[in-house]
């Protein structure tokens, strides 16, 4: 996981080293941040980054990498097959969840609500990341 990321700074002259790769590797199997794009930027900044003057190269090496994560996430969304999703919707959720769901307005409402929730944090996500 990450290797490109790493294998990205390295080809870019960014002078990291395989114990920092696995260090960051530790630090996220260990939960030190959460699924944040911003948490995620400062703990590969803390552990890649030895020297000042390399910052800004990280900045822009980062945000190059990184820069369509965006894009992906709302393409995975939209592959989630819908007869999945109801099976999962009668298995795991309790009547009363399930009657919350119908009463504003079925699936299809949740769904269009749970996009709109997921772009704004990817907007939210995009203003953040430097």
């Amino acid at each position: 996981m990450f290797l490109d990321f790493f294998l990205y700074l390295k080809n870019n002259k960014l002078p990291v080293t395989i114990t920092e790769y696995l260090t960051l590797l530790d630090a996220l199997d260990k939960d030190v941040v959460e699924y944040d794009t911003t948490d995620f930027y400062y703990l590969s900044k803390t552990v890649f980054v030895k020297n000042e003057i390399f910052l800004d190269r990280f900045d822009v090496l980062f945000g190059q990498y990184f820069k369509d994560v965006s894009k992906i996430g709302e393409e995975l969304f939209a592959l989630i097959p819908e007869d999945w999703l109801m099976n999962q919707v009668q298995r795991e959720f309790s009547e009363e969840e399930k009657a919350k769901i119908e009463a504003m307005g079925g699936l299809d409402k949740l769904l269009e609500r749970l996009k709109e929730l997921f772009e704004e944090q990817l907007n939210l996500a995009d203003n953040e990341v430097p």
